[in-house]
Formats: C-alpha cells, structure tokens, sequence
C-alpha cells in the first residue's frame, strides 16, 4: 500500500496519532505491551512481532495491527525496521 493511501485510511479509521518509528538493525524490545491501538505500514527493512507462541515477520509494503494492551516482542531484521504507525 502507498503511504498516502495508508495514511488516508488511517485517518478514516480513527487513528489520529501518525509518526514514523525507525529501530536498530538486529535490535529487539522484549516483552511488552502498548495502552494504545497501533497499526504500521512497513516503509523499509522487517520486524517480527511474537504474541505468544506466535511469530509474524513484515516486510516493506506489509501491515500489521496490534490491539490495545497485547503484550509482545519485536525483533527487527538487519536492516533495521522503518514503520509509519497510527495509534488511537
């Protein structure tokens, strides 16, 4: 999806709160959770969120979605990771 047309359905969807997250290649964040609804379109390189037992990598052009207060585990490809990311 083009970041335009993202950033226009995250405005139709409610999420008012827009920026840009770059992490570190090979980087991580451990366990954790966010008291916000996120999701990200995936500009460059790839992260991999676990929620459990459950692993998911997204790449470029990907969209993940977290709910509010889900713990996971992000860890980010060796490019590192640059996402544009709603939150409501």
């Amino acid at each position: 999806m083009h970041r335009d047309a993202f950033i226009a359905r995250l405005g139709s969807e409610g999420f008012n709160e827009v920026v840009t997250v770059t992490r570190e290649p090979n980087g991580s964040l451990d366990v954790h959770a966010h008291p916000f609804e996120a999701k990200a379109l995936i500009l460059e390189g790839d992260v991999t969120i676990r929620i459990g037992d459950d692993a998911n990598t997204y790449r470029a052009g990907d969209i993940f979605h977290l709910t509010a207060n889900v713990e996971h585990s992000e860890q980010y490809g060796p490019q590192g990771v640059s996402y544009l990311v709603g939150r409501k």
